[in-house]
């Protein structure tokens, strides 16, 4: 049985975009296979809670070798993508923060259904316990409404 969503994915605005693409990899250093994430739609400092999404492409590298029969998007794409939210959500929540949130390390991780593309995936993740020098966030993943990745990213913040 899936835990409770961390925000009621079914409320969300997803026109409203608070970060574009551009915007999010002016501050992310990941290029080309590695840009994960297409737009943030939502933020809420309180809650520390940040969404954003990822559109899947029938045509992105991976398809190809990645059971090219009935190509499935790869977990650990998932998770990297849930890392990149997660280093935005750092910074978002505590703007002080000087460096890049790199990625620590991922506990619980539970896929819960494969990911075929075309589809969106909606990330959500929350800071659970953010500091100086680490950071830890829960993370979601949702496809149709269902969760389909749930996980902790760890993230240390480093200078470079």
């Amino acid at each position: 049985m899936p835990p409770p969503r961390l925000i009621d994915i079914d409320r969300l605005d997803y026109d409203h975009v608070v970060y574009s693409h551009d915007q999010i990899y002016e501050f992310l250093p990941q290029r080309h296979e590695f840009v994960q994430l297409d737009r943030v739609i939502h933020f809420d400092r309180d809650a520390m809670i940040v969404v954003g999404c990822r559109e899947v492409r029938s045509d992105e590298w991976w398809c190809r070798g990645h059971l090219p029969e009935k190509a499935i998007f790869p977990g650990v794409l998932m998770v990297e993508a849930s890392a990149q939210l997660a280093a935005i959500a750092t910074h978002l929540i505590n703007p002080e923060i000087d460096g890049f949130t790199a990625f620590g390390g991922i506990d619980a991780a539970k896929f819960r259904d494969s990911v075929l593309p075309p589809a969106m995936i909606t990330l959500v993740c929350r800071g659970v316990d953010i500091r100086k020098r680490r950071t830890i966030c829960e993370s979601q993943a949702f496809v149709d409404g269902q969760m389909v990745f749930e996980g902790k990213i760890t993230g240390l913040i480093t200078r470079w």
